[in-house]
């Protein structure tokens, strides 16, 4: 009888096992330790995005936007010039201008200051440009005014009674960009009695004054003239001769 429940027993087992009847234990999820998978990509920062990567300096951002001009027109009107005189704009050199030959020139809008050059001296005028509005400057009356000469010149300012014989005041002017040695003949004729014959006779005398002139500069001097011996000495106003550099 043993024999026989013991053999029902394990048939039952056998038969539990075969058809999946016997439930597998679970693990304790609170002991379990998982690891997640990273699905997540990170960003890289090297994809250009078009307007975020450059780099835009507005100081070397070139205006390609031409600027608008004007015309100007400068003259010197009748003062008289044997070679162009310089016009500056702006410091600038612009071209020539002369006595009867105006410069025409096309000069971008706002304020600007012009020159015109006799040598070192260049008197100066400012003026507006408007686009589509002719600007005018004759520089005759100002170039008259400070540069009198426009090249290389001796002049005698005055002349008086000295003893017997008379000086002669004389302003050398060098509107030049160069320094010169310049020299001038100085003439003039008078009358006298003689004292020998109590006769009145004629003569003439005559000096040369050298003088050296910085550039843009005058110089005067005095020079003496003598006349003979005699008295009641009579004298025509002084004159110049050669005169160098011409």
């Amino acid at each position: 009888m043993k024999i026989i429940t013991l053999l029902a027993l394990l048939i039952a087992v056998g038969c539990i096992l075969a058809t999946g009847c016997v439930a597998q234990p679970k693990k304790d999820p609170g002991n379990a330790t998982v690891s997640p998978t990273n699905t997540f990509t990170p960003f890289v920062n090297t994809t250009t995005v078009p307007g975020l990567n450059a780099t835009i300096n507005a100081t070397n951002v070139t205006n390609s936007t031409p600027k608008l001009k004007g015309p100007l027109r400068v003259s010197i009107g009748s003062y008289s010039v044997d070679q162009p005189l310089r016009v500056l704009i702006d410091n600038q050199s612009a071209g020539g201008v002369r006595a009867g030959f105006p410069l025409d020139l096309m000069v971008d809008e706002g304020n600007h200051s012009v020159a015109v050059c006799v040598g070192v001296i260049c008197p100066e005028k400012s003026v507006i440009i408007v686009f589509a509005k002719r600007s005018y400057l004759d520089f005759e009356d100002i170039l008259k005014q400070k540069v009198e000469f426009s090249k290389p010149t001796v002049r005698i300012l005055k002349s008086f009674k000295n003893g017997n014989g008379i000086g002669v005041e004389l302003e050398f002017i060098n509107p030049t960009q160069n320094d010169l040695a310049m020299s001038a003949e100085v003439i003039a004729g008078y009358t006298f009695i003689d004292g020998r014959t109590n006769v009145r006779m004629g003569d003439s005398v005559r000096t040369t004054a050298s003088q050296f002139v910085e550039a843009g500069r005058r110089e005067t001097r005095t020079v003496d003239l003598y006349f003979n011996d005699g008295s009641a000495y009579n004298y025509d106003e002084p004159r110049l001769g050669e005169v160098t550099p011409k």
